[in-house]
């Protein structure tokens, strides 16, 4: 019988007052119980919109369909078919704007809980499944820079096609953003290294320390043996305002601050990477980033910390669970709030960030509100570092050293619709197309890269 209570089944959470001041995991995971009462809430859609509404076109309604039959191995292996990664997807993505958006349930009720069913199945089997078979090597070799989400998508889906894949990371780990760019208490580290270690299995070479662009250029991959290259790098460039002050010690982008936490390990006592530990903090933008950059923050022990957006609570951009979160943690919004000047003392530190007030206009042609800062408003908030999470940008080290390979304004490789840069042979996707987007996407970019590829050596053949 369909269960048809109208809010998804929820998930228990730490107290926001205890869970502020570690990094352990925010939310638990559905237990057998939980997620049998969520999975009865699907429909079994005859047309399945949930799927069209997936970037990688996982097989919703069947694998749900597997858990109510209480066949949880089935339902992975259904999720696998087309997602490389749902331990990670079912936490970060955001579903509320793509599956769960498309479900039947949520036009007049809640959605259902898709994404906590994902995540249910992965952990489930977290210890149980088996390693993957690696494939017999078809005689055909792929160079991958890049172990973000694009990339790890790229190389699963090549290696399971029997290419010899090998990941080039500049980072001495490789997870790309999944590692250096979201925090523990949202995406464990562990849960990552799993996904790299299914990859290791399927015969996928992963080779740390290697700056593309730097060690070896796009040119002497090919000359190596490799042919085609897939450029997954992202977009790892922090963008800043131009204001007064920003060159003050305390002021961070939130690409460093985030790195030096997750990557580096500075939450931990166990490890020395230095990190400044601060009393009041400011955090300049409204994405997922800026969210958890300041959720770190307090973490790391700061006092205050403040988020300073220049819009409204309705353009703000990052995910509705991570704004709640926040503000049950204690973080501080200051909305229609722009940044004009940041202060410093007599040795050269942040000691205060000014604003001022903003109003907004009427929307323009993309619907989208901008705004206009109000007289007279400006005001001074008491703090003593800056954290600076307006987007980013790709790193020109590769377009610099690769004659021929398009970029647009931005920085960012032009692709045709197979992911097809203006060099044959050469691939990209991910971050580094789109400029900052969401893991799901760049997964799927990866996953349209390497059929491309994989058609491309084919036909060379």
């Amino acid at each position: 019988m369909p269960n048809m209570q109208p809010e998804k089944t929820a998930v228990r959470e730490q107290d926001p007052k205890v869970r502020a001041h570690n990094f352990d995991e925010v939310s638990s995971c559905y237990t057998d119980e939980e997620a049998l009462n969520e999975a009865n809430r699907c429909l079994n859609c005859k047309n399945k919109p949930c799927v069209g509404g997936c970037p990688v076109g996982v097989r919703i309604p069947e694998f749900i369909e597997k858990i109510r039959e209480g066949d949880i191995p089935a339902a992975y292996d259904i999720i696998k078919t087309t997602n490389g990664l749902p331990a990670v997807c079912g936490r970060v993505c955001p579903q509320e704007s793509q599956c769960e958006s498309k479900c039947v349930r949520g036009i007049k009720t809640e959605p259902v809980g898709i994404g906590r069913l994902e995540r249910y199945c992965a952990d489930y089997m977290a210890d149980k499944a088996p390693a993957p078979e690696k494939p017999e090597f078809n005689g055909h070799r792929v160079a991958i820079v890049g172990s973000g989400p694009s990339g790890l998508s790229c190389a699963s889906d090549l290696a399971k096609l029997g290419y010899g894949v090998t990941v080039f990371e500049a980072f001495h780990t490789a997870g790309g953003v999944l590692m250096y760019g979201i925090p523990e208490f949202r995406l464990p580290k562990a849960t990552v290294q799993r996904e790299v270690d299914g990859l290791k299995a399927l015969g996928v070479e992963i080779r740390t320390d290697m700056v593309i662009g730097k060690i070896l250029s796009v040119d002497e991959l090919f000359e190596q043996g490799y042919e085609a290259v897939f450029i997954g790098t992202g977009a790892g460039l922090p963008n800043f305002m131009g204001i007064e002050g920003e060159s003050l010690v305390g002021v961070f982008s939130a690409n460093e601050y985030l790195t030096r936490t997750n990557l580096m390990k500075a939450y931990l006592d166990d490890y020395d990477t230095p990190i400044s530990r601060n009393r009041a903090i400011a955090v300049v933008g409204g994405g997922n980033v800026a969210m958890d950059a300041a959720r770190s923050a307090l973490r790391l022990g700061a006092d205050k910390v403040y988020i300073v957006y220049r819009r409204s609570a309705e353009e703000m951009p990052a995910r509705r669970e991570e704004v709640h979160h926040a503000v049950q943690e204690g973080i501080d919004f200051r909305y229609l709030t722009n940044p004009v000047e940041i202060l410093g003392d007599e040795n050269g530190r942040v000691r205060a960030i000014r604003c001022q007030k903003m109003e907004l206009t009427e929307p323009d042609q993309s619907g989208r509100r901008g705004v206009k800062p109000i007289a007279g408003s400006e005001f001074e908030i008491d703090v003593d570092a800056v954290i600076m999470a307006i987007g980013t940008s790709p790193n020109p080290l590769i377009r610099s050293t690769t004659p021929g390979l398009e970029t647009n304004r931005r920085g960012c490789f032009v692709v045709d619709e197979n992911m097809l840069t203006s060099r044959e042979g050469v691939y990209a996707g991910g971050d580094a197309v789109t400029g900052a987007a969401t893991v799901i996407l760049a997964m799927g970019a990866g996953k349209s890269a390497a059929a491309a590829i994989d058609e491309y050596i084919r036909n060379k053949k």
